[in-house]
């Protein structure tokens, strides 16, 4: 599923092309993603202006002159495709197209069908379903070490499973987490409860710079991702544990032979990395 870095990087490629345009077309090629498309979608849609792209978690939203927001959610496999005009004919999985009144085409394709839109007010966006619980944004100025350590407070998972719960931080997931967690020294197997003072001060700050160098490259393209402009996204080339398992980590300093090197374990049914000797 596309985290943080993705959607982000999905906005911004989004931005200059929709924001001041007015959506000439929109498109549904059929009543459902993975829940129905709102009543009127298309209509409620075209001749509107988009004031802004931007994005909260891993939601982009799309803010309308006259106060609607488009919530899309890219589910597993969705994707933005950008073209000039013409377009190409849609292809199977191309199930929302939207038309700008320079021409520009925007497809929403997903395979998978895990994608969802929403049509909601922005004076009252922030209590949305799928917003109102989520918790800071790991890259604005209210995210920091103490506010980290008070959304962890008296939670006895282990602090993997707790970030990736989007009410304690909203956007991230599973590559991140582990990344992040290499960087700040700290084993995805400790009790969430237990990162306060320095700990969560270093984790917030590890969590920042991974999130940033990831979309300053474009995201992480395993399977789905592309960005707006079909461009891979590269922060994969620069994963320090994430799906490298046997392998030494950046700065190893440990026996491969003894420790194995980069471990795999899976917690809640997802596989983490870690470095058993850097962090505890």
């Amino acid at each position: 599923m596309p985290e943080l870095p993705e959607v982000e990087t999905i906005c911004r490629g989004l931005a200059p092309h929709l924001e001041g345009r007015v959506l000439a077309r929109v498109v549904q090629r059929r009543p459902d993603l993975r829940f129905p498309l709102p009543s009127g979608f298309c209509e409620r849609l075209t001749g509107r202006r988009v004031k802004a792209v931007r994005r909260r978690a891993k939601f982009i939203l799309v803010h309308l002159d006259d106060g609607t927001v488009l919530l899309v959610h890219l589910g597993m496999s969705g994707r933005m495709v950008i073209a000039p005009s013409p377009a190409p004919p849609p292809a199977t999985h191309d199930h929302v197209i939207f038309e700008t009144d320079a021409g520009t085409v925007i497809t929403f394709n997903d395979a998978r069908r895990f994608g969802m839109m929403d049509l909601t007010d922005e004076a009252t966006l922030t209590e949305h379903p799928m917003l109102r619980s989520l918790g800071p944004e790991p890259l604005g100025n209210g995210f920091s070490g103490p506010v980290l350590a008070e959304r962890l407070a008296g939670r006895m998972s282990p602090i993997k499973a707790a970030l990736l719960d989007q009410t304690v931080v909203a956007g991230l997931g599973n590559i991140y987490v582990s990344e992040a967690l290499f960087h700040a020294g700290l084993s995805p197997k400790r009790m969430a409860a237990t990162v306060v003072g320095a700990k969560a001060e270093r984790l917030a700050g590890s969590i920042r710079d991974v999130l940033s160098r990831a979309i300053e490259a474009g995201g992480s393209t395993l399977r789905d991702h592309r960005q707006a402009s079909g461009e891979l996204g590269y922060f994969q080339h620069q994963f320090s544990v994430y799906d490298r398992e046997g392998q030494p980590c950046p700065g190893c300093t440990c026996d491969l032979g003894r420790t194995g090197g980069i471990r795999r374990i899976l917690q809640s049914g997802r596989s983490t990395f870690y470095c058993s000797h850097r962090q505890h």
